[in-house]
């Protein structure tokens, strides 16, 4: 999932303003206590995650994929008064950790958490959203990118995890497994779409930051 040295990313780290209690509290009790902790965000994609959300100042931000709730704080730093966040998840037991963080942060009454398939929850749906972040199953990113895009506003933005995918992206099509074939189709999928601008960040394991055209 690293693309840079363990030296620089620490050097980035130690330069980026630093984790909130709360998630520094979240982030060592991820890795604790549940199952591929690496799925965390952590601090520099979070604070990264936490730019755009003030720099965009969305009302409605839609999550899919929660995990333990990390992204979603930093997701919902910079939402406008009266706005909210929705996170959809179909784990209970980490949607119950990230409740119990929530719970605990200043945030807590702007984010919704969803135990639901977000297959399912998507068209019912009615709010307009400034910003949607795609974590989730990487077989469905493309259906979740195109459940959503016509609920997004004019101008909008979309961020997609993990689509660099540990680098596995750059090997010959027929050597890819599954889930790295899954995400290369949606990386073309994203490079096709005329209706969108994108760039793709080597941020991490990669983000896809896609703004759809007014």
């Amino acid at each position: 999932m690293e693309f840079i040295s363990k030296e620089l990313s620490e050097y980035c780290e130690q330069h980026t303003s630093p984790e909130s209690p709360e998630l520094r509290a979240l982030n060592r009790e991820t890795h604790l206590k549940v199952l591929s902790p690496r799925m965390l965000s952590g601090h520099l994609q979070g604070a990264y995650l936490s730019f755009v959300s003030h720099m965009i100042r969305p009302l409605y931000v839609l999550e899919i994929g929660t995990y333990t709730g990390y992204s979603a704080i930093c997701l919902v730093q910079g939402i406008r008064e009266g706005g909210k966040l929705i996170s959809l998840d179909v784990n209970e037991e980490t949607s119950l950790l990230a409740q119990t963080f929530i719970d605990k942060t200043p945030v807590k009454d702007k984010i919704e958490l969803v135990v639901a398939d977000a297959k399912a929850y998507i068209p019912g749906l009615t709010q307009r959203f400034d910003l949607v972040f795609i974590d989730a199953d990487k077989r469905n990113y493309a259906l979740y990118y195109d459940l959503v895009f016509d609920k997004v506003a004019p101008g909008g933005f979309i961020m997609i995890d993990n689509v660099l995918w540990s680098g596995k992206i750059t090997m010959p099509e027929e050597a890819m497994d599954k889930d790295t074939l899954a995400i290369h189709e949606f990386n073309k999928h994203v490079q096709n779409d005329s209706r969108v601008e994108n760039v793709l960040l080597p941020i991490r394991d990669g983000i896809m930051m896609v703004r759809k055209k007014v």
